[in-house]
């Protein structure tokens, strides 16, 4: 065990040293997937110049974002959070940019859609706070720490197609 502990914060340092500010993570939410989005939300997140490093359309389930989202599990709006995110699948996806958190922070638009700016994913997707079609990382160190908690090593890819794990 102490061996895996060891390679997983070498493989995370690694990670964390070479590509800060070059990854973000993100996820299609129940809402978006179900009304059909997903085509048209990825064709918006690699037309933005984001390259996909890692991707799966899955299901959480309740002890999966439970644990995803343990860091909100004192706000009131969680259980609800958590019934939505178990509600159908979603994509995760690790994306790759110069600056992705910042920029793809732009492309989401802000978390209530009415406020969102013209042309974001929020505008255009979402139809609340609640289901606002998709999640974006908000720091570098949340993005690995997001990636990483969806994705083995195994399952990123450079642009050449090589494992990056």
């Amino acid at each position: 065990m102490r061996t895996f502990a060891f390679y997983f914060l070498f493989i995370f340092l690694i990670f964390y040293i070479t590509m800060t500010g070059n990854i973000t993570f993100t996820m299609i939410k129940p809402d978006a997937v179900k009304n059909g989005h997903i085509g048209a939300i990825l064709k918006m997140i690699t037309d933005a110049g984001f390259r996909i490093v890692a991707m799966k359309f899955t299901r959480m389930s309740v002890a999966k974002a439970s644990k995803f989202y343990e860091i909100h599990k004192e706000q009131p709006f969680y259980d609800k959070l958590i019934e939505f995110m178990t509600s159908g699948p979603i994509v995760a996806a690790v994306l790759e940019k110069e600056n992705a958190v910042e920029d793809f922070r732009k492309l989401v638009g802000t978390t209530n859609p009415d406020n969102a700016e013209e042309g974001t994913i929020r505008k255009l997707y979402a139809t609340s706070t609640r289901e606002n079609a998709v999640h974006g990382s908000d720091s570098d160190e949340n993005a690995l720490h997001e990636g990483s908690f969806h994705f083995a090593t195994s399952e990123w890819f450079d642009k050449d197609g090589n494992c990056m794990g």
